[in-house]
């Protein structure tokens, strides 16, 4: 617990540095849904780990209406992750996303067929994705 609460600290002071907007690290805190997604991404990867699919599945959907970010529990998100304005954000199942990366608002990262393996796209290290970008792995 005490790693996770490590790491979304790190979160938070990466989206202080990053955006010239927050203030502070208790703005980010409290009004960026960004962060806000970050968390509950990590309680509902955290609950797919352990296989308890439909809590995963909830917490994440409960976070898709708080924020209008939706993650599925199964992506891989790396540390320092920045999802800016995120509004319509999509990060589907099998995505791996790697650290440092930032995303902004209308990115998808998804798939196009219904391959029970690696259906979604992989973004390396310090990766920047544009609003309205999306990014379809298909085979």
């Amino acid at each position: 617990m005490l790693k996770v609460l490590k790491e979304l600290y790190e979160d938070a002071k990466n989206i202080q540095k990053k955006d010239p907007a927050a203030q502070s690290i208790f703005e980010v805190l409290l009004l960026y849904p960004g962060f806000h997604s970050l968390i509950f991404y990590r309680i509902s990867h955290f609950l797919y780990r352990k296989r308890l699919l439909f809590l995963a599945r909830l917490f994440s959907q409960i976070a898709r209406f708080l924020t209008g970010i939706e993650i599925h529990p199964g992506a891989k998100i790396g540390r320092r992750l920045f999802i800016d304005h995120g509004m319509g954000v999509v990060i589907g199942e099998t995505a791996k996303i790697g650290d440092d990366c930032t995303i902004y608002h209308g990115v998808t990262l998804g798939g196009t067929g219904k391959d029970s393996f690696k259906r979604h796209p992989t973004l390396g290290n310090n990766v920047l994705v544009g609003a309205g970008t999306k990014i379809l792995r298909s085979d």
